[in-house]
């Protein structure tokens, strides 16, 4: 079993602020005995439009040093890290939207680079990324995916062939269909799905985590405070979801129970009878 706290963080404009309100959300969800926290879309950088007006003019110099602030404070804290950030590219190529991972020991691990980026993003804020990022901890299995991402199957799809436990799901939203759609998910795959979202969106889509068998087991207050809700990635729990359900839709999805039963019978090849 391990617990992980799914944040509901304020975004501001002002990349310090957001900074200091992580890691005060770090140091309390340690004393609750998370194990990891994921925070949302955008959390310390802010988000296009919302936050960001412009790159030219953004504070760049800033996030590394929050950045490195907050990799410092994993480490002290024991403490996973998983959290939304512009990640600047060079030139005039426009940033990545992207999800960074930062391990216990304070050290950056890996980051996910949004792949389906919105009309709006890709014509005017972001570059895309190509790769989904899979990695564990105390032997569970994450992949990362952001906002508009829900929309597409394929993505949690492929994290379940890839064995993943628990999808990091961060978005800045606040429709409240991206719950349901994750609930979707959740319960089809057979997987854990951790639905971070900022405070100003926790009116109408609030965070938590989302268990194998497509109910919320853990989520934050709609109140448009910052925060987080504790849940915990216990097997045990879903026995039907995770031993039988999700093994199960495996060997259908590859189809030879059914091609091996195949009948020859002309009831069966005629369409046009009753």
């Amino acid at each position: 079993m391990i617990s992980i706290a799914t944040a509901q963080s304020l975004i501001t404009a002002n990349v310090r602020e957001n900074g200091h309100s992580i890691r005060e959300l770090m140091q309390r969800a340690r004393e609750q005995d998370a194990r990891l926290i994921h925070f949302t879309e955008g959390a310390l950088s802010g988000y296009s439009r919302s936050e960001v007006a412009d790159w030219r003019s953004f504070d760049w110099p800033a996030i590394r040093e929050e950045l490195a602030a907050i990799a410092a404070s994993a480490g002290e804290l024991g403490l996973w890290v998983v959290i939304g950030c512009a990640h600047r590219l060079s030139g005039q190529n426009r940033p990545h939207n992207s999800l960074y991972v930062i391990s216990d020991t304070g050290a950056l691990i890996d980051r996910y680079d949004k792949r389906f980026c919105s009309n709006n993003e890709i014509n005017n804020w972001y570059s895309p990324g190509f790769d989904p990022l899979v990695f564990s901890v105390d032997g569970f299995t994450f992949g990362c995916a952001l906002c508009i991402e829900v929309a597409f199957p394929e993505v949690f799809s492929e994290y379940e062939r890839s064995g993943v436990d628990c999808v990091l799901f961060s978005a800045y939203s606040s429709d409240p269909i991206y719950g349901t759609m994750l609930q979707g998910h959740a319960s089809v795959n057979n997987i854990w799905i951790s639905l971070s979202t900022p405070a100003q969106c926790s009116a109408k889509l609030a965070s938590g985590l989302i268990g194998p068998d497509g109910v919320f087991s853990a989520r934050c207050e709609a109140n448009g405070q910052a925060g987080f809700s504790v849940g915990q990635l216990d097997r045990s729990r879903y026995e039907i979801s995770l031993t039988k359900a999700r093994p199960w839709r495996a060997i259908a999805r590859q189809g030879r129970i059914y091609s091996s039963r195949r009948v020859v019978d002309h009831r069966s090849a005629s369409k046009t009878e009753f």
